[in-house]
């Protein structure tokens, strides 16, 4: 591996720096690679007086939760579960296009309840340099309530958080990108625990037959699956099409399609951008 460039060396010990600024700080952390970089640099910063804390939903899938614990034995922070109730939020189960904002403001609102409790300075949260230019309506959220976003402020992208946590040795390193499974279901479809339920259980499935970058759509009674391109050529073999239908209509979609663009972050926002760009 080659070595870290000195104007990386140079954002990372600014992010330690911002961390010791902060105070004593609490990590909102999901296991995903932002999260688990800013929870080691917090750690390394600021020792006990960084708090890894993660909020357990039906949103929040199950494999998440045991990556959030490897990580947290790996760092040596301390750490804690939430449960925190978006469920409740008529926002958020209305899942319009600013569905996350209501989700974090849930997870905003729980921290800022704990920090309180427990005597902390902050909250952070793992939004990257490369975030700022997609649709993130979570920010907001974050911006309410006072969230700090460090790994903005150093200007780390995503690129250089995997850059400098396969320099840590994080297992994060080189983990797919994720989101909450609500992500998968089209803006305007209520979000409901079954719907999550099938999403979650069918991309397990699909991992399941060796795939590893997956999603599962879900359009009511079709399951739209997107595979990354580099795997596509595996996917239409007609035997293997066969064992993934065979794995995913039981959990209750009546026809399986796969997506021949593949895998793409945020497919779903495809949608949004005709009525973003109108009058600009």
């Amino acid at each position: 591996m080659s070595p870290i460039s000195p104007e990386l060396e140079g954002k990372a010990a600014a992010l330690e720096s911002r961390l010791r600024e902060a105070g004593r700080v609490i990590v909102a952390f999901s296991g995903g690679a932002d999260s688990s970089y800013l929870a080691l640099a917090a750690h390394r910063a600021l020792g006990e007086g960084a708090l890894a804390v993660t909020a357990i939903s039906p949103s929040y899938p199950e494999r998440h939760r045991k990556m959030a614990e490897r990580v947290v034995e790996q760092i040596g922070i301390r750490h804690r579960f939430v449960t925190t109730a978006e469920m409740e939020r008529e926002g958020y189960r209305a899942n319009r296009s600013d569905r996350c904002y209501f989700c974090k403001t849930e997870l905003f609102e729980v921290l800022g309840r704990l920090r309180e409790e427990i005597g902390f300075d902050s909250v952070a949260y793992g939004l990257n340099a490369d975030d700022r230019h997609d649709f993130r309506p979570g920010q907001r959220a974050a911006e309410e309530h006072h969230v700090l976003t460090p790994l903005v402020e150093v200007a780390l992208s995503k690129a250089e958080i995997r850059e400098l946590s396969r320099a840590a040795g994080l297992v994060t390193a080189d983990l797919p990108a994720s989101a909450c499974l609500a992500s998968r279901l089209p803006y305007g479809m209520e979000v409901t625990p079954e719907r999550l339920r099938q999403v979650e259980e069918g991309e397990e499935r699909l991992r399941g037959l060796g795939f590893r970058q997956v999603r599962l759509r879900h359009h009511a009674e079709i399951a739209r699956v997107e595979i990354d391109p580099s795997e596509l050529a595996r996917a239409l073999d007609p035997e293997m099409a066969r064992q993934i239908v065979a794995a995913i209509k039981p959990l209750g979609f009546r026809f399986v399609a796969l997506d021949l663009e593949g895998y793409r972050s945020g497919a779903l926002n495809e949608v949004l951008w005709p009525l973003r760009t109108q009058g600009e």
